[in-house]
């Protein structure tokens, strides 16, 4: 099959959860089929990046958007009452450009990631298949009661524009994918169980168990400037490990991840280390003793539990991010809702090498068992086959 991929960031380098799907997603298709990638973005690609998918893909177009041009996009978006986001990487350069290039390519099936890329294909003669990726509604609206003011109101408009695109999604795409059930749940229309469930994977070969001093007792991993990893470290560090120094004052924390907010940066301490970027997060996994993912808003599956787990850290998360992952709660992971549960799992890890190794074996025997790049890039392939015949 010739698949056209449309995404709305370039997929390298890995430090974004849309860019690591997209990525290991592309890898797997082009096993089989003939790639062809559109993008936009908003920041130059550097030409070694674009080394990175030659490997896979037949041709690539890449559209640099004015940020100031997307910004005019989203008050115009706002006028309309359409999503915001949408508007952000809308463009009418964008527009021709795919346009152009998808007349060049002729490709059996489109596969789009996210709703963001909605507008350049929804009028397009090709089947095409929607990857919603996570339920962005319902992300935005878990964020809600933690907004204020202004704030509060933009994303309580987002949230309604971004639950009315992904209902009429139904409407314009021949088949849906998304990354967990629990997602697939959130997205409002009475046809949502016909959504395909593509998880993501883990590149076992690479996150694999390795040595390494541990210099820390707890890590937390993400991109630091995502809204939900920023809330996360900034539960972590003040309401939780309070609780955790109580009885163990020496335990420390390391938070590992590209580009930390102000808010993710002031945190640190003689205890809390921020370290920013990092070339190789496998050091950050491996230098702590336990991951801890208190995750309290976002949605989709959280790559840094998969990674972790792979590694053989033993995880201590939150039902939000555990209601996509389906771990068994204190066999396969440790599950806690509350500062205080959370930090009594952290507590109990620490103090029991144990549980800790117990813990840490099962976790990475049930992510080789269910999340495999491989299994995932065979059942999108069957999904876009079944499209293009169509």
């Amino acid at each position: 099959m010739k698949i056209l991929v449309v995404l709305p960031r370039f997929p390298y380098p890995l430090e974004k959860g849309d860019k690591l799907r997209a990525y290991y997603q592309i890898k797997e298709l082009s096993k089989r089929n003939d790639i062809y990638l559109f993008c936009v973005s908003h920041v130059r690609v550097l030409p070694e990046y674009v080394e990175q998918l030659r490997p896979f893909c037949k041709d690539i177009c890449i559209v640099k958007s004015p940020k100031l041009v997307n910004y005019k996009n989203v008050l115009r978006n706002f006028l309309h009452t359409k999503s915001l986001q949408i508007g952000y990487w809308d463009s009418v350069k964008a527009r021709k450009a795919y346009k152009a290039f998808e007349n060049k390519v002729q490709p059996d099936v489109l596969y789009n990631q996210m709703v963001r890329t909605m507008v350049y294909v929804a009028r397009s003669k090709y089947p095409k298949v929607m990857d919603f990726q996570d339920a962005l509604s319902m992300n935005t609206e878990r964020r809600l009661d933690h907004a204020h003011f202004l704030w509060h109101y933009i994303l309580h408009f987002e949230f309604k524009m971004l639950r009315s695109t992904e209902y009429n999604s139904f409407k314009i795409f021949d088949a849906l994918t998304i990354i967990s059930d629990a997602d697939s749940d959130a997205i409002p229309h009475t046809r949502n169980g016909d959504i395909y469930i593509t998880p993501n994977g883990v590149d076992f070969d690479f996150f694999k168990p390795i040595e390494c001093p541990k210099q820390y007792d707890v890590v937390f991993c993400g991109n630091m400037h995502y809204e939900p990893n920023v809330r996360a470290a900034r539960y972590l560090a003040s309401v939780v490990m309070p609780l955790v120094w109580k009885q163990m004052p020496e335990a420390r924390l390391l938070l590992a991840g590209a580009d930390p907010r102000k808010q993710v940066r002031e945190l640190a301490n003689d205890r809390v280390v921020v370290s920013g970027f990092v070339d190789d997060i496998r050091q950050s996994y491996a230098s702590a003793k336990i991951l801890a993912a208190p995750m309290l808003t976002g949605s989709g599956l959280q790559n840094k539990l998969l990674e972790a787990m792979s590694m053989r850290i033993p995880c201590v998360t939150t039902s939000i991010a555990n209601d996509s992952l389906h771990a068994q709660a204190g066999k396969e992971v440790l599950i806690g809702d509350t500062a205080e549960s959370f930090a009594d799992h952290i507590v109990s890890l620490l103090k029991d090498d144990q549980l800790r190794s117990s813990l840490a074996q099962n976790g990475h025997d049930f992510v080789l068992q269910n999340f495999s790049w491989e299994k995932a890039g065979l059942k999108l392939e069957e999904v876009l086959k079944s499209v293009a015949k169509k």
